[in-house]
């Protein structure tokens, strides 16, 4: 299993231009944002469960970026029916990625389902996504990183990690200041940073 800190980085670390980041709340948001805060994240502070289909919806609004939604296996289970609809729209733009520690972090480290009988990765497979993937290892590692720069289909890989509980690295909360770049598809990439401080935003190109 790999360590989740230096698994997001290890994803990260080349990540392409047009690459757009939904975390789903609770821990993958921190490992996002302990990366460094982009305005190609779109963090979920909420809506467990919701994470697949925010990623979706911003998949099909905006076919020409690539979309990687990762999250964990708690909310993932929460919203399990989201994959089927991902694999019937069968957006090719669209990566789901699962860190996977068997536990609810945000309530307490309960073990989760993927500790006893549910496979993620097999349940992905069975809704109709094609392209599945098991990650365990550095070698796994690097090859999804590589495929998040070059995918052409819906891709989903379970990414397997330690329990463990790193320091939190808190985004904005700020909900306008985390959509308007998503929206704006890449053409006025303003920085939250510009924002926040009071500077004029545009506002005039909206996209979802």
């Amino acid at each position: 299993m790999l360590d989740r800190r230096k698994a997001i980085a290890s994803l990260l670390a080349k990540r392409p231009d047009d690459l757009v980041i939904v975390s789903g709340l609770g821990s993958t948001t921190y490992d996002v944002a302990s990366v460094g805060d982009d305005d190609r994240n779109f963090y979920l502070w909420g809506a467990m469960g919701g994470a697949a289909m925010v990623g979706l919806g911003v998949a099909l609004a905006q076919p020409k970026r690539r979309v990687a939604v990762i999250t964990g296996d708690g909310e993932t289970l929460m919203g399990l029916g989201a994959l089927a609809t991902v694999a019937v729209q069968k957006p090719a733009n669209l990566a789901i990625v699962v860190f996977d520690n068997g536990l609810y972090g945000e309530t307490g480290s309960q073990a989760s389902h993927t500790r006893g009988t549910v496979d993620l990765t097999k349940a992905a497979a069975a809704c109709g996504i094609a392209f599945t993937m098991e990650v365990s290892d550095e070698v796994g590692l690097a090859h999804l990183a590589e495929l998040l720069a070059s995918f052409t289909q819906t891709l989903f890989a379970r990414v397997a990690i330690t329990p463990t509980e790193p320091p939190r690295v808190l985004p904005t909360r700020d909900g306008v200041a985390l959509k308007l770049p998503v929206q704006e598809g890449g053409g006025h990439l303003l920085t939250r940073h510009a924002r926040e401080s009071g500077h004029p935003v545009n506002t005039g190109h909206s996209s979802i």
